[in-house]
């Protein structure tokens, strides 16, 4: 659970003002899109080997793994986000002196928090599976590690037990998100 927490906050941090970018800049946009797709077809199974050789062994290396995984649909959804707003919206606020923090603050960030979190919920539910194989290929002491284990015993009731908290930890993720956005669009 720690190393998806983490490498969901590496991820959110990353794709929230990278997707502002290039929903704002269209020469970011051109510039980065094509190495961001790109990114989407490694394979996390084929990326946790390089990233244990680059960056050892332990939290961090299965956090950052977490964070690729977490970045790609948070992103996305927060340039579609920022991308729909109405530009009528948009325009009166110009017109009406909203400068760029204010425009950022009380305009797009308002309008755009469903899309971001949607991607965020979509996000921190793909950090459990990025935890499982970082834990897979780099071992430690998590469900993943254990899923190993299961698997080599031929434990088929406690790989399905284990799958099966899997499942719950990525729906109490998902849950406590929802929970988040309702309460931040209570405001």
């Amino acid at each position: 659970m720690w190393e998806a927490l983490a490498g969901s906050g590496i991820g959110i941090g990353v794709a929230l003002p990278l997707g502002y970018l290039i929903a704002r800049s269209e020469l970011a946009a051109a510039a980065l899109q094509p190495y961001v797709a790109a990114s989407q077809a490694m394979p996390a199974v084929a990326l946790a080997p390089l990233l244990a050789l680059w960056i050892g062994y332990g939290l961090l290396p299965i956090a950052v793994l977490c964070a690729l995984l977490v970045f790609f649909p948070i992103l996305v959804n927060t340039v579609l986000g920022l991308r729909s707003l109405d530009p009528d919206v948009m325009g009166a606020a110009r017109v009406d002196g909203v400068g760029w923090w204010g425009m950022l603050w009380y305009i797009e960030l308002p309008l755009a928090l469903p899309s971001v979190f949607a991607g965020v919920r979509n996000g921190l539910t793909l950090s459990i599976t990025g935890a499982v194989v970082g834990e897979f290929v780099m071992g430690g002491d998590g469900l993943g590690q254990l899923l190993s284990v299961q698997r080599q015993e031929a434990d088929t009731i406690g790989l399905f037990s284990t799958l099966v908290m899997l499942g719950l930890l990525a729906a109490v993720l998902y849950g406590v998100v929802r929970l988040v956005e309702r309460l931040v669009q209570r405001d």
